[in-house]
């Protein structure tokens, strides 16, 4: 294992404690063009997927000893290893685990996510929920979702629960954010994918789509990107008219709903199968 760098650091007031702590406001992350990535899983994907963009790396002297990898991951990547104080790193976050990285901002945009010509995207319509958020972004790398992208009345996607919920998954695939929903779906339907919404209201039943493609309605094999909305009280209508298509996934049994999160991994993994 290779050996961290610099002398450790001790002091919970210094300049560059309080600014990585004040990146858990939106504001601030704004300004800085940066954000936080708390915990071991996280920060060995990030180190791993996206050293170019770490500009700070503060593990405790026990998680020195514990996550290994990480720290000759971090070699390998000529990324720089600072040791820490168990005060100085819970002064930057109290969710760190003895691991943190501050790292640049990147939004590779919705053009740039279009051009590489994905066949599966995960939209998130007014998701508020971080750790939903994060669940969803986890749920479509796991499916082999080629992106996510959230709109303009979304949560922050580098809120620190939402980088969190994501357990690393943030940086395997492109999360892009910031256009509203019907700039989204113009933009999707017009580089050849199917827009898909998910509601209970649907007309179409998922496991009839997994069947047979109805006689005008859609085909899970091709090109599809599925919206997905609140946590509460789901699409709003004009949302759902956006739509090619409204789909719900079936309840066999006595639950009035599906969470977000779950329901979101039924009808991805759906695509991934008919895609496969």
């Amino acid at each position: 294992m290779t050996s961290p760098a610099g002398p450790e650091l001790t002091n919970p007031r210094a300049e560059r404690v309080k600014a990585a702590r004040a990146l858990s406001g939106r504001s601030a992350r704004r300004r800085a063009g940066r954000f936080l990535v708390e915990g071991p899983q996280s920060v060995r994907e990030a180190v791993r997927e996206a050293p170019d963009r770490v500009r700070g790396l503060y593990l405790t002297p026990d998680a020195v000893g514990r996550y290994p990898e990480i720290v000759d991951a971090a070699a390998e990547r000529s990324v720089a290893v600072r040791t820490a104080s168990d005060d100085v790193v819970a002064a930057m976050s109290p969710d760190a685990q003895g691991v943190l990285a501050v790292l640049d901002v990147h939004d590779p945009g919705l053009a740039s996510v279009l051009a590489a010509r994905p066949r599966l995207v995960a939209v998130l319509a007014r998701v508020r929920d971080p750790g939903n958020a994060g669940a969803v972004i986890r749920a479509a790398d796991a499916a082999g979702a080629d992106a996510v992208v959230l709109t303009d009345q979304s949560v922050d996607v580098h809120n620190p629960k939402v980088v969190r919920s994501t357990a690393g998954s943030l940086f395997h695939l492109p999360v892009t954010a910031g256009a509203s929903l019907g700039e989204v779906t113009a933009a999707l339907r017009d580089a050849g994918l199917a827009v898909l919404a998910a509601d209970g209201s649907g007309e179409h039943d998922l496991d009839d789509l997994l069947d047979a493609v109805p006689v005008g309605g859609p085909d899970l094999s091709a090109p599809t990107a599925w919206v997905f909305g609140n946590e509460a009280w789901g699409l709003a209508p004009e949302d759902r008219d956006l739509a090619d298509a409204v789909v719900r996934v079936p309840i066999r049994g006595r639950a009035e709903s599906l969470n977000l999160a779950t329901a979101a991994t039924v009808c991805l993994y759906a695509s991934s199968r008919a895609h496969r």
